[in-house]
């Protein structure tokens, strides 16, 4: 009945949205391609597709088959790369998805020495799936999700391995700059300057600002960590960011963290992966080696 390649050819269809697109993307002829999906349409007694002028429209029973596509092909393609790497005698590649902006910064620091004590494995960093990693760990396109704000869910496991504190950042001439703590109606009159993410999800907002119905004069995004902390360092605004990035960058911009409300704002960086594959190896390495930073801020390569 439904084979892996009618999985594929039903994926590139969508993707594409024409035989010819779909045929070349699978190095397939276009009769041999409409052929499979016409012999799979027989058997099932149904359509998958329409045609709409030059374009194919998948129909309900095309669109059943598209989400199973979406839900089988990356643990297909997961399983053969790691079948591949044994047959290969190579250790492996380890795929790493962020849901932070500032983690690129912090696990860079990671991946340098643990790339230096296991020569023979890959990583593999996807930052596009900042803000969206889950879906991408349930779907095995990564292995390993680095995150601020886990999702406790039976399937996964979550292990705490940087804990930090969200302080408030503004250039050492900002007349806030000398004050112990920040309270939310300091910030009336202020710019504030986040990543592009909902203030729904931003802890300056929902663990300070909302919680004391506070409010700021305009709220500003940009993506980029080094522009934003230069239009602080200008006194273009002010940002909530981790106080170990402030530090790393105080100096050289004249920057000044401030605690945020008495208690402050502490968080952790968690590492993220499917609990049915138990660390072990490269992978338990990369942990361990990511736990000793958050306990040292240095890490020691296995090798020592």
């Amino acid at each position: 009945m439904i084979e892996r390649q009618h999985l594929r050819i039903i994926m590139q269809i969508e993707r594409h949205g024409s035989l010819t697109g779909a045929a070349d993307a699978l190095h397939l002829t276009q009769s041999a391609l409409s052929h499979a999906i016409k012999r799979l349409e027989s058997q099932l007694g149904t359509e998958l597709w329409q045609k709409n002028g030059r374009t194919l429209r998948l129909t309900q029973a095309g669109e059943a088959v598209l989400a199973l596509a979406q839900r089988v092909l990356p643990q297909f393609d997961h399983t053969e790369m790691q079948v591949h790497q044994i047959a290969q005698g190579k250790q492996g590649v380890l795929r790493i998805g962020m849901e932070c902006h500032p983690c690129y910064q912090w696990l860079l620091k990671v991946v340098e020495p643990f790339l230096l004590a296991y020569p023979q494995v890959d990583v593999d960093v996807r930052q596009a799936f900042k803000f969206g990693g889950l879906h991408a760990l349930h779907g095995y396109e990564i292995d390993l999700l680095l995150t601020p704000d886990p999702l406790f869910l039976d399937a996964l496991t979550y292990i705490p391995v940087f804990h930090y504190e969200q302080v408030l950042t503004v250039a050492s001439h900002h007349p806030l700059a000398g004050k112990p703590m920040i309270e939310a109606g300091d910030l009336a009159n202020e710019v504030l300057i986040t990543y592009p993410v909902e203030p729904s999800r931003l802890d300056i907002f929902n663990q300070f600002l909302t919680p004391a119905g506070g409010s700021v004069k305009r709220h500003k995004t940009i993506e980029t960590t080094e522009i934003l902390l230069q239009m602080v360092s200008a006194g273009r605004g002010v940002a909530a960011l981790p106080d170990w990035l402030v530090s790393e960058y105080a100096d050289a911009l004249g920057l000044c963290q401030i605690k945020l409300g008495a208690r402050g704002i502490h968080k952790a960086l968690h590492l993220g992966y499917r609990k049915e594959e138990t660390p072990g190896g490269y992978f338990q390495a990369f942990i361990d080696m990511a736990e000793s930073l958050g306990r040292t801020g240095a890490v020691k390569s296995e090798t020592d």
